[in-house]
């Protein structure tokens, strides 16, 4: 069945261009840059009324996929913005008669209602010919990845008229993991602040979200097991949470857009907000021999601590779909570990001595085993790794400290560690100018190492931590800053070291994500056909 545009509408066709001096052959890019993109200026017009998506006769997915059917209608009207808004005659020239085209996908393996996951191939190809496009793909993810490519090929001329060039597309990610972090515990994110990023990120091909739901300011995510969390924990208690349905609301829509939703559920460190409402879980500061009235990180020298956290794990494990967990792991202040008298007796005990990196060793170990049995990959930041002296779990580290990230990458490949790099991707940091340079010169896999090392950074995220974050200027910090790195992540870097050549590209891009309703800021000095209008 085809997926189209409704014919009760007066048939809009394309301009019959018989002076065609003033007509420039655009011949239009795409972002993040495919592996092999081949185009001619010969270009055919597309008309809403006779343009359809349809599934290929061999395609194991066909209609009533849940993923391909959304996605015609969601790109139909990305494609034809123009026409969804019923503004479709706004001129009219003398016409020739509109000719069909049809978008043809076919995918080798159906899994239209699973997840996307770590293994999963995003790979595709597109031809664009006269009157069709033909998409093929092993998944219905990379068929995904290739309905976006299409629409960025899509463009308009100054009469409104649409238009496509023959091209010819083979492409696949260069990276597996290519992510995006945002912060709900420093200023409470609103779900459709989280839903427009998901919908941006499908833009820039990237497919993790990152979702670093709690921190010690606040709590925001409702726990079924544990509803106090929340309760006591969220800058307040019913306008500043996420609701079991609100969660499920994001990862739906992240599934629909081939996002894989990761959740961080940080400790040791970066706890307090857990406190308020599991009391006993932090540990008692003291001070001049007695409580101080203050708290630590978790208290990780007793039982109750780590039946709550199984019990925790056991609930992100049914709610959250996806096989990685993160658990954080960084910045552990020793200060109020040292204090309490019940700590030191504990590391005596254990032959710890005075070296607080084996009790922050000793409970993340503890904790990645209890995700390991409940068949989950652990993610941690670099502290975890840096105070481990033989790691005996798999899990994959985050590099996220400083410049000499090559250094780390290095390291970290050699004891054999998955690595995810995020260094040089805090795009939280702002700096005049056109800062999206540097994160487009990052090269994940330039350090010293053998390729079976190099095989091992499995990708990158971008982190847009929340200090100073919140719905007012998400959008604009994130984009178009973090199409750089979502560039990175996917293509060829060969073919991409040059921000130079990029950068009309990328300007480009941003004009289309303002169009899309994603409220990008500037690169530059210039301007945009569709403008943000400030509404």
């Amino acid at each position: 069945m085809a997926h189209t545009g409704t014919h009760s509408q007066p048939v809009r066709s394309c301009l019959l261009l018989v002076v065609v001096s003033v007509c420039v052959q655009q011949v239009h890019g795409v972002w993040p840059l495919p592996q092999q993109l081949h185009q001619s200026a010969d270009r055919g017009c597309l008309s809403p009324q006779r343009f359809s998506f349809t599934y290929g006769r061999d395609s194991a997915a066909q209609t009533g996929c849940s993923v391909l059917d959304a996605a015609f209608k969601r790109y139909f009207s990305i494609i034809f913005p123009d026409f969804t808004k019923g503004s479709e005659n706004r001129l009219q020239y003398v016409w020739s008669e509109p000719q069909p085209f049809v978008v043809s996908v076919s995918v080798k393996t159906g899994g239209c209602d699973g997840y996307p996951d770590e293994d999963s191939d995003e790979s595709y190809n597109l031809s664009v010919s006269e009157g069709q496009a033909v998409l093929r793909s092993v998944t219905v993810w990379g068929a995904l990845r290739g309905l976006e490519s299409f629409s960025q090929l899509v463009y308009q001329d100054d009469y409104g008229s649409y238009f496509i060039n023959k091209t010819e597309i083979v492409d696949f990610p260069r990276f597996a993991f290519r992510g995006l972090l945002l912060d709900t515990s420093r200023h409470y994110l609103p779900l459709h602040a989280i839903l427009k990023t998901l919908d941006a990120m499908a833009y820039s091909k990237f497919n993790v979200f990152h979702w670093h739901i709690v921190d010690d300011p606040s709590f925001p995510y409702q726990s079924r097991t544990f509803p106090d969390l929340s309760n006591k924990g969220a800058f307040h208690p019913f306008t500043h949470i996420y609701t079991q349905s609100d969660v499920m609301r994001v990862i739906e829509h992240a599934r629909m857009r081939g996002i894989r939703v990761v959740p961080e559920f940080d400790s040791p460190g970066h706890t307090q907000s857990w406190g308020k409402g599991q009391p006993g879980l932090l540990t008692p500061c003291y001070k001049g021999g007695v409580p101080s009235g203050s708290f630590g990180p978790v208290d990780p020298t007793i039982d109750t601590t780590y039946k709550f956290m199984e019990s925790l794990l056991k609930e992100v494990k049914f709610v959250f779909p996806d096989s990685y967990v993160h658990l954080g792991g960084d910045e552990v202040s020793f200060a109020c570990w040292q204090s309490n008298p019940n700590v030191r007796k504990f590391m005596e005990k254990m032959g710890f001595g005075k070296d607080f990196t084996k009790l922050e060793s000793f409970y993340m170990e503890s904790i990645m085993n209890m995700t390991a049995a409940l068949n989950r990959t652990s993610i941690v930041w670099q502290d975890v790794f840096d105070y481990h002296e033989r790691p005996r779990s798999k899990y994959v580290v985050e590099i996220w400290k400083g410049e000499k990230y090559q250094a780390e990458l290095s390291r970290m490949t050699q004891a054999g560690h998955r690595v995810l790099l995020s260094a040089p991707w805090y795009i939280n940091h702002i700096s005049y100018g056109q800062d999206w340079r540097n994160s487009y010169a990052v090269q994940p896999q330039n350090f010293s190492g053998t390729e079976e090392q190099k095989k091992l950074v499995i990708g990158g995220e971008v982190a847009m931590w929340g200090e100073y974050v919140d719905a007012t200027n998400l959008t604009p910090r994130l984009w178009p800053r973090a199409c750089a790195a979502a560039e990175r992540l996917w293509s060829n870097e060969e073919k991409t070291l040059n921000a130079d050549l990029a950068f009309p590209r990328l300007e480009e891009f941003r004009c289309e994500l303002l169009r899309r309703g994603i409220q990008a800021e500037p690169l530059f000095v210039g301007h945009c056909k569709h403008e943000y209008d400030g509404l």
